[in-house]
C-alpha cells in the first residue's frame, strides 16, 4: 500500500468500536477522522456565533474560521480567488444553482445542453425541469462497452450547444472522464462547461484551471468531511452575471420595499445562516487529505482497485460481472457488480452479517442502470482507510452469499 492504512485508521473513531468494520461505501459518504470532528466541536465549544454579523470577539473568530475554510477549499481545487467559491449543501444544490440561476437567465427554447448517460440524477433532473419549462434540448454522450465515454460523436453533439455538463468520475462505473479534452471541444463549439467533481476531488488532485472548466462542484461528506457542506466554483464573470439562487438574509446589500440589491460574491449565493461548523469541518478534511498528499491517495486507491479487480475476477470469474473500465488507470476506487442472479440488496444484507458495508441500488443513476440492462448493482468503494484485507473480506462475503443462496 502507498500509505500506512493502519495508522490512518487510528484517526477514525468508528473503526475503534467492536468488531472490525469493513466500510466499502465511501462513494456514498466517507467516514470522518477525529481531526474533522474536533474542529467542528471546537467551534461549537469555544466560538459559536453567527458569521458576518457580530462585531464581538467570538463572532469575528467564527467569521475568520468560516472564511479560512473557504480559502482552503479554493486552494484544494487550484483556485486563488475565494470570491469564486460558493458554499452549498452539496453538489446537488450546486448543480441546481447552475440550472436555476445561470440556466434560467441564459437558456431559451431550442438551446442545447449536452450531458452523458452516466450522470448522477443531480446533473440530469434540473436540466429535465428546464426542458419541461423552457423547451431546451438535451443531448447525451453515449458509452463504450467498457464504460468509457464514447467521444466519436462529440463534435456533432456539441454543435450549437450552450453548455456541456458532465461528471469527472462516474459514481457507478468509476470511469475517469477526459475533462480537459471535453472542455476544449465544448469551448471550441461556443459552449460553457460544468463539471461534477463529487467523485473525483476526494481521490485525485484537482485543478479546475487545468481542466479549463467554467463551473465545478464537489462535496464535503465524500472527502472525509461532514454532511451538509458542498462547494460550487464558478468563473467570476459568470457568477457576477447570475441572479441570486435564494433570497433572504446575508445575500443582500440593501433591501427596499420596491426592490433589493444583492451582496457581492460569494455571499449573494449564500442566503441565510450558512453551515458554519460544516464549513470548518470541510477545511479540516482538506488539511487531513493535504497531509497525506493527494498523489499518495490516488496511488493507494489505484493499487487497491487493481488488487480488487484481480481478486474478484480470480475468485468468481464470469459469475461476477463488474461494470466499468477493466483498467484501474481509467477508473477510481468504485466497483459496481452483480453476482449470478442474486439481487444486490440481498447481497448487501448478507455482507452486513460479516461487517462488510456496500451500497446496493441504482445509485441515483437510473438512466445508466437502464443502459447497463440492470435494475441495481452492489457497489464497493474505497478510501484511504481501506486495505487489501478489506478486499479479501468482501470476496469472502460474496462466497458466503453464494453458499447461502445456492
Amino acid at each position: 500500500m502507498a500509505i500506512d492504512v493502519a495508522t490512518i485508521r487510528k484517526d477514525f473513531p468508528i473503526f475503534e468500536a467492536g468488531r472490525r468494520l469493513v466500510y466499502l461505501d465511501s462513494a456514498s459518504s466517507s467516514q470522518k477522522p477525529r481531526q474533522v470532528l474536533d474542529a467542528m466541536d471546537g467551534y461549537y465549544e469555544t466560538t459559536h456565533a453567527n458569521v458576518h454579523r457580530g462585531v464581538y470577539a467570538i463572532a469575528e473568530e467564527a467569521t475568520r474560521r468560516y472564511e479560512e475554510a473557504r480559502r482552503k477549499a479554493a486552494a484544494f481545487i487550484g483556485v486563488r480567488d475565494t470570491a469564486e467559491v460558493v458554499f452549498t449543501k452539496n453538489v446537488t444544490e450546486a448543480f441546481n444553482l447552475i440550472a436555476y440561476s445561470w440556466g434560467r437567465s441564459n437558456l431559451a427554447a431550442g438551446d442545447v445542453v449536452v450531458l452523458s448517460k452516466m450522470e448522477h440524477h443531480a446533473n440530469v433532473v434540473p436540466w429535465l425541469q428546464l426542458k419541461a419549462e423552457r423547451g431546451i434540448e438535451l443531448r447525451y454522450l453515449d458509452l463504450t462497452p467498457d464504460g468509457l465515454l464514447d467521444l466519436g460523436d462529440l463534435d456533432r453533439l456539441l454543435d450549437g450547444a450552450r453548455l456541456l455538463s458532465v461528471t469527472a468520475c462516474s459514481n457507478v462505473l468509476g470511469t475517469l472522464t477526459p475533462v480537459r479534452r471535453l472542455a476544449d471541444a465544448a469551448h471550441a463549439a461556443g459552449a460553457l462547461v460544468a463539471v461534477d467533481g463529487a467523485q473525483l476531488t476526494p481521490h485525485l488532485a484537482t485543478d479546475v484551471v487545468a481542466f479549463d472548466a467554467d463551473f465545478y462542484g464537489f462535496t464535503g461528506h465524500k472527502m472525509l468531511g461532514p454532511t451538509g457542506i458542498g462547494v460550487l466554483w464558478g468563473r467570476r464573470e459568470l457568477l457576477d452575471a447570475m441572479p441570486p439562487f435564494l433570497g433572504g438574509g446575508e445575500m443582500i446589500s440593501d433591501v427596499r420595499l420596491d426592490g433589493f440589491t444583492p451582496n457581492e460574491l460569494p455571499w449573494k449565493f449564500e442566503a441565510g445562516t450558512p453551515p458554519i461548523a460544516e464549513a470548518i469541518g470541510l477545511g479540516a478534511a482538506v488539511d487531513y487529505l493535504n497531509a497525506i498528499g493527494m498523489d499518495e491517495v490516488r496511488a493507494h486507491e489505484r493499487a487497491l482497485t487493481t488488487y480488487a479487480l484481480e481478486t474478484l475476477k480470480g475468485r468468481f470469474g464470469d459469475d461476477l460481472v463488474m461494470h466499468g473500465p477493466p483498467d484501474a488507470e481509467q477508473r477510481s476506487g468504485v466497483i459496481s457488480f452483480t453476482y449470478k442472479d442474486v439481487h444486490p440488496h440481498d447481497l448487501s444484507q448478507v455482507f452486513d452479517e460479516s461487517g462488510v458495508c456496500v451500497r446496493a441500488g441504482h445509485h441515483c443513476a437510473k438512466p445508466l442502470m437502464r443502459h447497463l440492462g440492470v435494475s441495481a448493482t452492489a457497489r464497493a468503494s474505497f478510501s484511504v482507510y481501506n486495505d487489501e484485507a478489506d478486499v479479501d473480506a468482501l470476496a469472502d462475503a460474496i462466497a458466503a452469499a453464494d453458499r447461502l443462496f445456492s
